[in-house]
């Protein structure tokens, strides 16, 4: 593919290994075979087959959201006077009756937002193969319909198809058959995702349901999964405030079937205790942070700065467009500093350079993938946006850094850039199936409504 230099930029790199957002005035950027291939300031002293003047814009990583649904575009607004349980019945309950190519086009759709809002890379957990059903004193009953595995394969499909990079997170649906057509089931999904271009489909993972699973064995079935595919797991854990006792039990099965290694995440992590997060620190986990999500679910506030202070690496995501209705890296930044600030009194206990890196570079650290993604180093994939401070104009940048991320806004973000590749300008998609996907989910839902009633 052609080279690309990037020139006159402010350019925030987020290095590995150091808390300094590694910000470079008057920076330049060398992308060649989809890489970042050289980085500095000044003169870069040569030239590409394409040279971009952003005339001093910020050039910063694309984001890293570390928990995602991406099939949930096309639902935004639902259940908000709900909680989490209730807010699944809404939309969950709307979805369960859609079949593979709705969710092709759903996720697809979804995947092209995060784009066109610099999210470059996130962590999509799939709707699963067996349907949503409501909770009853934070239980499941665990015996919904199956689904095909088509219904997964289509929205890892769509993933590709729109150009994000993705962790594809599998449901294993431990209560739908015996252990072997459980684990049979898993290995085809997973065999699927690494069937994908390596580039894009990151890896395959264990979307964990011990939260939701009224079986007693979920976490070691899981676990089992994990050491037999060599995949990593993050559950929705200790997320919402109804039924706290339980799920806080259900820890317990996660620890005790060894699951407490760099390979598990915990998404949202809220309802926790300081036992709970002294045993996940020594265990090596990581936790997701939701924040914006958080707010709108009135789940509550996790525990960030102490979890940070014990050792936990935290990655933050903008989990669903159906939840958090924008999907803004941006907003979800300044909600989580706010949250913080609002609750411990004390504006260090999040730092706009602390909420870049764990939107960033953490969120890829606890993925396991940034080797590949999160940060604007050389070698790694060249995945970044380009944000003008101009337009419209915030005044002069007296810390700029702190104003990229207090500041600025999907207003100010012009371009969008995947391993060097042009995907979104001023929020216009260049994917050729975006007008495609705009006219699914605008006729396909509306229509799938009108047959089974209107979500709530």
């Amino acid at each position: 593919m052609p080279s690309l230099l990037v020139t006159d930029a402010r350019l925030i790199t987020v290095p590995a290994g150091t808390d300094d957002p590694g910000y470079v005035e008057r920076g330049w950027l060398l992308v060649e075979d989809g890489r970042i291939a050289a980085l500095g300031s000044g003169d870069p002293g040569r030239t590409a087959d394409e040279v971009l003047d952003v005339a001093g814009a910020f050039v910063a990583p694309g984001f890293v959201s570390s928990h995602s649904h991406l099939f949930t575009s096309g639902l935004r607004g639902l259940g908000v006077s709900e909680t989490l349980y209730g807010w699944c019945d809404s939309m969950l309950g709307f979805t369960s009756g859609l079949g593979p190519e709705d969710m092709y086009w759903s996720t697809l759709h979804g995947a092209l937002d995060f784009l066109a809002n610099g999210v470059t890379t996130a962590y999509n957990f799939t709707d699963p193969l067996q349907a949503w059903e409501s909770m009853v004193d934070g239980r499941r009953v665990g015996d919904a319909p199956l689904r095909g595995i088509d219904y997964h394969t289509r929205q890892a499909d769509g993933c590709v198809d729109s150009g994000i990079r993705f962790v594809d997170a599998i449901g294993m649906d431990v209560t739908a058959g015996a252990d072997d057509e459980i684990f049979d089931r898993f290995a085809a999904e997973v065999a699927h995702t690494r069937s994908l271009d390596p580039e894009l489909a990151l890896g395959a993972s264990i979307m964990g349901q011990v939260q939701w699973s009224p079986r007693p064995e979920a976490a070691e079935i899981e676990v089992e999964a994990m050491r037999r595919f060599g995949v990593t797991n993050q559950a929705h854990f200790l997320e919402s405030p109804e039924a706290v006792p339980l799920q806080q039990s259900k820890f317990a099965l996660y620890r005790d079937a060894g699951a407490l290694g760099p390979d598990m995440m915990f998404g949202h992590y809220i309802q926790t205790t300081p036992e709970i997060l002294e045993q996940t620190a020594d265990g090596g986990a990581s936790m997701s942070w939701q924040p914006a999500s958080n707010g709108r679910l009135a789940s509550g506030v996790a525990l960030v700065p102490e979890m940070l202070e014990l050792g936990i690496r935290v990655g933050m995501g903008l989990d669903d467009q159906a939840c958090t209705d924008i999907s803004d890296p941006w907003g979800n930044m300044r909600a989580g500093i706010f949250m913080q600030r609002a609750r411990t009194k004390d504006p260090l206990s999040m730092t706009p350079e602390q909420v870049l890196r764990l939107h960033t570079l953490g969120g890829a650290e606890i993925l396991g993938v940034d080797d590949r993604v999160g940060s604007l180093e050389v070698g790694k994939f060249a995945d970044f946006v380009v944000v003008d401070p101009r337009i419209p104009d915030v005044g002069p940048l007296w810390h700029p850094v702190r104003s990229y991320v207090l500041s600025m806004s999907l207003r100010n973000l012009t371009r969008v850039y995947v391993g060097g590749r042009l995907v979104s300008e001023r929020g216009v998609s260049t994917n050729p199936l975006a007008a495609e996907a705009s006219h699914r989910v605008h006729t396909d839902l509306p229509a799938h409504a009108a047959h089974v009633g209107h979500p709530r």
